[in-house]
């Protein structure tokens, strides 16, 4: 899923024009052969937009893009360059050692070519799969026998189990380890606080780390020193990188992969067991339907709302506009998501068509685009799809406790605490 913004920066100057949003103003109209039921452009199914409108604090000095095209032009471009924060702690590093977040251009292409492997089609159907349906068994028997479940508690487990496939966290209890993370990144949303809450939050959140260095990482470390396997440890051990270097990247990769698709799972979940119509057509569906609803929730309601970039060079856009080097932008996921130029009629419902009647590519920006685009995309999709899809054909599934919305700052989203579910027992 999208990467977090781990280390505080200090603004960056404000460029030139920046009072300025940077818009599509002639884009071309989508042929909607297809009519949109009326009753549907007077849903808004968005569950998360009003706590992100209250609680969203980006980056002050970059530009705001919020129309699809501009937002996809400036991704996608061989001159723009990362802009999260972060990236000057590891200015003047050694490439080899800066997690691949953080690179640009060759040395980044490279680098991701090394582990594109482990996020392949083949690499989900051939291994990642059996983890998803593994760890998704285990946990629809638990709800099974007890009659409830939390949702948020279970879904960490799956992203946990699965992300730890993909990364080698293997030589731990995954169920502690899935412990371990919850109350790690609990802490880390405290160490954002204001005052001397924050603090305590940042004095935890160090300790936690070290915990899950000690407790999780280091053994993996060790076995793949003497057992060299096919995931990412395996590789960063391989090139020769410390103990310390291989934390924050399993930092990195667990904060992507668990965290995100943590809040994603506990969303779809909520949108589906509340609306009869929507949970009939993805049981119903085949993968492709149900890929589809799963597409358009993470549309209406991305996990992370910005992705952030500076242009290196000059260059001009599809539409004419012109960037000049040292520009820096925020492309805003949400609104870019729901630009009609694209979206067609009714974007703020939920419409299981709407990517085939649009001819857009599967998730829209929700995982950035480009060569920076989100490498877990396609496993987030399908453990969410598998997860919920078991779920959904438990006997008396039932939402019995709607989650708490909150905001995580680590990745300036929205996520999703406490929501019970509860089924007949067997």
């Amino acid at each position: 899923m999208p990467m977090p913004n781990d280390v505080q920066l200090v603004d960056a100057p404000i460029a030139p024009n920046y009072d300025t949003v940077y818009l599509i103003e002639d884009l071309i109209a989508v042929n909607n052969s297809a009519s949109v039921c009326p009753a549907m452009c007077e849903r808004d199914d968005r569950r998360s937009a009003a706590i992100a409108e209250e609680a969203a604090k980006p980056l002050s000095g970059f530009a705001p893009v919020m129309a699809y095209n501009n937002a996809k032009d400036i991704l996608r471009s061989s001159a723009i360059r990362q802009g999260m924060e972060g990236g000057d702690y590891f200015g003047d590093k050694d490439p080899g050692r800066i997690p691949v977040i953080f690179l640009d251009g060759e040395v980044h292409r490279k680098r991701r070519g090394q582990i594109a492997r482990y996020f392949t089609p083949k690499a989900i159907n051939d291994r990642h799969r059996l983890v998803m349906e593994r760890t998704t068994g285990v946990l629809m028997d638990q709800l099974r026998r007890s009659g409830s479940g939390q949702l948020d508690v279970m879904s960490l487990r799956l992203a946990s189990d699965v992300a730890a496939e993909i990364v080698g966290l293997t030589a731990s209890d995954a169920s502690a380890m899935s412990g371990r993370l919850r109350k790690l990144f609990r802490s880390s949303s405290r160490s954002k606080r204001p005052g001397l809450r924050g603090k305590l939050g940042k004095a935890e959140n160090i300790l936690r780390t070290l915990y899950f260095h000690r407790r999780d990482v280091v053994p993996a470390i060790r076995h793949r020193q003497q057992h060299d396997m096919d995931d990412v440890i395996s590789y960063l051990v391989r090139e020769g990188f410390s103990d310390q270097e291989v934390l924050v990247e399993c930092m990195t990769y667990a904060t992507a992969g668990m965290i995100t698709t943590r809040e994603f799972i506990v969303m779809v979940a909520w949108q589906l067991l509340e609306s009869d119509e929507l949970r009939g057509i993805f049981l119903e569906g085949n993968e492709t339907v149900q890929l589809g609803i799963l597409d358009e929730i993470l549309r209406i309601d991305p996990v992370a709302g910005y992705v952030y970039r500076r242009a290196e060079e000059d260059m001009e856009t599809e539409d004419g506009k012109v960037v000049k080097a040292g520009d820096q932008f925020r492309i805003d996921i949400r609104t870019a998501n729901l630009d009609e130029a694209v979206t067609g009629e009714c974007p703020f419902a939920i419409d299981a068509e709407r990517s085939k009647r649009q001819r857009m590519p599967s998730s829209w920006l929700s995982f950035g685009d480009g060569p920076h685009r989100c490498p877990g995309a396609q496993v987030a999709m399908q453990e969410t799809r598998v997860f919920i899809d078991a779920l959904l054909r438990i006997p008396g599934i039932r939402l019995a406790k709607p989650p708490r919305l909150g905001w995580l700052e680590d990745i300036n989203g929205y996520e999703l605490h406490g929501a019970m579910v509860e089924c007949d027992r067997g």
